[in-house]
């Protein structure tokens, strides 16, 4: 397999390390980030990592303002971990991307499972509200692993968060 490969969404992934222990610059797009991934030490034991970006921002595409929400990826790796600086590095590059919540929230979940192959994953997306109404995004690959313990999100329904 080669250093770098198209998926079938066209999100390219890693297969090497391009940002852990050097400098980075910022993806211009979603499209040309780059997710490294990392071997997991514990393959063949079930747990959960957890990633929350409470600073989300991506673009209207509609009226080019901002939206702001709150990430939160749950997943129980295979063999592969996603390494957390590219994971950072992908996400800010939405700041002047213009896509829709439920695009923003399903589209980085497929890229993650695209580039690792996890046992499960989950992702809520708690977007704040555009025009009033607040819109959260919610997917997951299957049912979790018996026994896995897994806390809630811990974020709250829209109570002007």
């Amino acid at each position: 397999m080669s250093d770098t490969t198209k998926t079938g969404t066209n999100a390219q992934v890693s297969n090497t390390r391009l940002h852990l222990g050097q400098s980075s610059e910022l993806p211009t797009s979603p499209e040309t980030a780059m997710l490294d991934r990392v071997p997991n030490p514990h393959v063949g034991t079930d747990y959960a990592a957890r990633f929350t970006a409470p600073e989300f921002t991506s673009i209207c595409p509609v009226t080019g303002q901002p939206d702001f929400g709150i990430l939160v990826i749950d997943y129980v790796p295979d063999e592969w971990l996603v390494e957390s600086k590219s994971l950072k590095l992908y996400l800010t590059s939405f700041r002047n991307h213009g896509a829709f919540h439920e695009d923003c929230t399903i589209g980085i979940a497929k890229k993650i499972v695209n580039l690792l192959g996890p046992k499960w994953l989950r992702i809520g997306g708690y977007w704040y509200p555009r025009g009033g109404i607040p819109i959260d995004v919610f997917w997951q690959t299957c049912a979790p692993p018996a026994n896995l313990f897994l806390p809630d999100q811990g974020v709250p329904p829209y109570r002007a968060r």
